[in-house]
């Protein structure tokens, strides 16, 4: 996207949370084909038989963040950001109906590796959803990072724009919210 692109959209977003309704038929068509791309790179790391597809993903993120109290989107990065967690958590709500449903349950996986991680079904995604809860309850700023970069693909200076950190602190925070998971699910797969 554009600088000029960019901050149109900044603009859009401050009329549209100021009750301009007009700002967000101007807004779709300018992050739309982006949203398309969170939405592929979300479903990437999906099993393949995944029923949703990335236009349904983005129209289901898009009715979700219609549907919600309003959020003061800040500019681009912070609309990304609250749209891919709109879309992880479409996805995590897929997958437990999908667990409930077949009355699986208790996969753990592993994040020793975390930025490379696939998640290859529905019980891996719930795990680590799960773990991520666990770590908003200790430390919101590690979680939202994490949510930030594996689910939402921000890279840590985008990351440290929309939190108002320094690199710094994103990239300490993002090894630590490492360590700590990956103590998790080693401790959850242990009998």
């Amino acid at each position: 996207m554009s600088e000029g692109s960019s901050g149109r959209v900044t603009v859009l977003l401050q009329q549209w949370a100021q009750g301009d309704e007009q700002a967000l038929p101007d807004l779709v068509p300018l992050v739309y084909q982006e949203l398309r791309r969170l939405a592929r790179y979300h479903l990437e790391s999906e099993r393949r038989d995944h029923t949703l597809q990335s236009t349904a993903l983005v129209h289901e993120a898009f009715l979700r963040l219609l549907g919600s109290e309003p959020v003061e989107l800040q500019n681009r990065t912070h609309f990304i950001a609250v749209a891919s967690r709109a879309m992880r958590q479409i996805l995590v709500d897929h997958a437990r109906g999908r667990r409930a449903r077949k009355r699986d349950g208790g996969a753990r996986i592993d994040v020793e590796c975390l930025a490379d991680l696939a998640v290859n079904s529905d019980d891996e995604l719930v795990a680590l959803d799960d773990a991520l809860h666990q770590l908003g309850r200790l430390d919101e700023r590690q979680a939202k990072i994490v949510e930030m970069k594996f689910f939402g693909g921000l890279s840590a200076p985008e990351i440290s724009q929309v939190l108002g950190l320094s690199r710094a602190t994103v990239d300490r925070d993002w090894a630590t919210a490492r360590v700590w998971l990956h103590r998790q699910m080693s401790q959850a797969e242990s009998p």
